[in-house]
């Protein structure tokens, strides 16, 4: 009541959450996931929309948020399009053609990263400062209209282990890319002549529906990005690198220049052999794993993020400014030839030919990996 009179609550207000998919366990798909999950408890109605859905998709609706693949069924009209893919956003802001948007670049070289230059796309935010020269520097983006949220993780669900014993045990190459033909190699003897013994979890192995359950099991982690981030989040000691490269040992005075890298392909300088992975595993150091610990669950949570792109929208929408309909129009045909051209120059990456899913299946195979490995190595790609 107020002044004798009753007021009604405001209804929450709807964001739609553009993405190309919400059906695998990496990277965008669970950033799709935890924000969405993030904003509903920020007080947010979220509705995620995808062109392919799948088992996060799942996880999403169980939590008691929208899912839909089809833009022409919804009936609510949203007050603000989050786009964290160009096509998908594209089309939301033509289902809506008077409803501001905010656009997330999640990659440096990706297609579907690549900024659309509509004047409604009032800010874009990189993940990292990777990613912030990309809008900036190669796509035009005013600095003014280009903010970093870097990424987060569900503090919830990766709860910290217990502390560290005094020299590594067990290790976990955690990757989506890892198998021993590419980077799996030089991990495994590095860490064999250690005596630390080593597993693999990614979609190319076993241990990957839940890194939740698993990562408080190891003590020392091997991995990039999403990966590097969730598993300092629990506690584990972490060396990021991948197939493109080996970046270093993660201590209390990098985490912060590294986190603004992502942990990613930026910090992904140096060749994968053994020598060199070695030499970072040296560098363990449990009581300097456990003050990076409290760095990332001080500053990396989920909820902060969520809270962040509040408020990020509600900068958005305090802005009443007018759209002139015929250059946005333009505008997305211009962005349309671009992101076309570059899909038929490269090819559509999402559907490997035959001789890629072979190659993938024989890099699966313990018994033709360290061949195919040597191989890999002979014709100078990152090993």
């Amino acid at each position: 009541m107020i002044g004798g009179m009753s007021v009604e609550p405001r209804e929450a207000p709807v964001v739609l959450m553009a993405s190309s998919s919400v059906a695998t366990r990496a990277g965008s798909d669970l950033y799709a996931r935890d924000l969405a999950l993030g904003l509903l408890r920020q007080g947010w109605r979220p509705v995620v929309y995808a062109s392919r859905i799948g088992a996060v998709a799942e996880e999403i609706r169980r939590a008691t948020i929208p899912v839909i693949s089809d833009l022409g069924a919804a009936t609510m009209t949203p007050d603000i399009i989050h786009g964290n893919h160009g096509f998908e956003l594209l089309a939301a802001m033509f289902r809506w053609p008077d409803v501001p948007a905010v656009f997330v670049c999640h990659g440096g070289l990706s297609w579907d990263a690549i900024p659309p230059r509509l004047a409604r796309v009032r800010k874009v935010v990189a993940v990292d400062e990777n990613c912030r020269d990309r809008v900036v520097l190669e796509y035009g983006v005013p600095s003014d209209r280009v903010s970093i949220l870097m990424n987060s993780v569900d503090l919830a669900r990766f709860a910290r282990r217990s502390a560290l014993p005094e020299k590594p045990r067990r290790a976990l190459v955690f990757s989506n890319n890892a198998h021993e033909a590419t980077f799996v190699a030089p991990i495994r003897a590095a860490c064999a002549a250690r005596g630390i013994s080593l597993d693999v979890a990614g979609v190319h192995a076993a241990l990957a529906e839940s890194p939740e359950a698993i990562l408080p099991s190891y003590d020392l982690v091997f991995g990039k990005a999403r990966c590097a981030l969730e598993s300092l989040a629990v506690g584990c000691a972490v060396i990021v690198c991948d197939e493109r490269g080996l970046a270093s040992y993660v201590d209390s005075s990098s985490v912060a220049p590294m986190r603004r890298l992502n942990f990613g392909a930026r910090s992904l300088q140096r060749p994968m052999t053994a020598e060199l992975v070695g030499a970072e595993i040296d560098r363990y150091d449990a009581a300097d794993a456990a003050r990076v610990t409290d760095v990332i669950r001080e500053a990396a949570g989920s909820d902060l993020l969520a809270r962040q792109f509040a408020g990020l929208y509600d900068e958005v929408l305090a802005d009443r400014a007018t759209y002139d309909r015929d250059e946005e129009l333009r505008a997305a045909s211009q962005y349309m030839q671009k992101i076309s051209a570059i899909i038929f120059r490269d090819g559509d990456l999402t559907a490997p030919p035959q001789s890629i899913r072979l190659l993938r299946r024989l890099a699966r195979s313990k018994r033709l990996a360290p061949l195919l490995h040597r191989v890999y190595r002979a014709l100078g790609a990152p090993a």
